[in-house]
C-alpha cells in the first residue's frame, strides 16, 4: 500500500513538555498523498498543521508514529531509519510562506545552487535550471537578483529550486500568505502543475480558501487532529 504513495503517516503523534506542562501538538495522525496528487492541509493557527508537515519533512521528528516516503519506511517514532539530511535533499522539496532565495545570486544561480550542492556538475544544473525557470514561466528573469523580482516571480523561483532535484514529495507551508489574490492563485496553480506533470506528492498548508479547486484532496486539522478527507468540490 505504501509504495503506490509519495507519502504516508500512520498515527503521527507529537507531545512537547512532561506532566503538567504537557502539549499534544499531533494527536495520531494519518494521511496518504499518491504520486500526481496536490493536497491542501486546512485549519486554524495553532491546530498542528505546521508541525505535521515539519514532521513528514524530516525537520521535526514525531514523538511516535510511523512515516513512510517513497514507499521507504524512513521513521519509527523519533527513530530515524535513514540519513535525514541526505534523505531529505534527495526526495523533498520545500516552500516557505518567504521564498528566503539567496539575496546576492541571481534566480538562475539560486536554482542552480540546489543541485551543485548535490553534486552535479554546473554545466548541467545550470541548464536544468533555465528548463525549470521555463517551465514555471520566470525565464525571462534569470539573470535578476531577488530583489528585482515580484512576490510572485520570487516564489516560483522557489518552487523552480524546490523541484530541482526531482523530489517526490514537496511540502509547501503558507505560501502565499504574503501574496495577493491573483498571485496566490497562481502560485496555487504551480503547485498542481507540478504535481500532476512532475508526479511529486504536493501538500499545502494553507488558510487561503479563495484557490482550493486546485486541490485533489483535502485534509482539515483542529487541536492536532486529522480529519478525513473531503473532496475539493465540496469546500466552498
Amino acid at each position: 500500500m505504501q509504495g503506490k504513495n509519495a507519502i504516508q503517516t500512520q498515527q503521527l503523534t507529537k507531545v512537547y513538555g512532561k506532566g503538567h506542562t504537557e502539549v499534544v501538538a499531533l494527536q495520531e495522525a494519518s494521511l496518504s498523498v499518491a504520486y500526481g496528487e496536490v493536497v491542501a492541509l486546512l485549519g486554524p493557527s495553532g491546530s498542528g498543521k505546521s508541525t505535521l508537515l515539519s514532521a513528514m519533512g524530516l525537520i521535526n521528528p514525531p514523538t511516535s508514529g510511523t512515516l513512510w516516503i517513497g514507499g521507504q519506511k524512513v521513521l519509527d517514532g523519533p527513530r530515524p531509519l535513514v540519513d535525514l539530511r541526505a534523505f531529505r535533499r534527495k526526495h523533498i522539496g520545500f516552500v516557505f510562506q518567504k521564498a528566503n532565495l539567496i539575496p546576492f545570486l541571481t534566480a538562475l544561480e539560486n536554482v542552480s545552487l540546489a543541485m551543485e550542492i548535490d553534486d552535479l556538475a554546473a554545466r548541467t544544473a545550470r541548464r536544468r535550471a533555465i528548463e525549470l525557470l521555463e517551465y514555471l514561466g520566470v525565464a525571462h528573469r534569470a539573470g535578476n537578483l531577488p530583489y528585482m523580482l515580484s512576490g510572485g516571480e520570487q516564489q516560483r523561483v522557489a518552487v523552480a529550486r524546490a523541484v530541482a532535484n526531482n523530489p517526490s514529495v514537496l511540502l509547501a507551508d503558507e505560501p502565499t500568505a504574503a501574496l495577493d489574490g491573483r498571485l496566490g492563485r497562481q502560485v496555487m496553480e504551480l503547485f498542481r502543475k507540478v504535481a500532476h506533470e512532475q508526479q511529486a506528492g504536493v501538500v499545502v498548508v494553507t488558510h487561503d480558501h479563495r484557490s482550493l479547486d486546485v486541490f485533489d484532496r483535502i485534509y482539515e486539522m483542529e487541536d492536532g487532529i486529522v480529519r478525513p478527507a473531503v473532496s475539493a468540490g465540496a469546500v466552498s
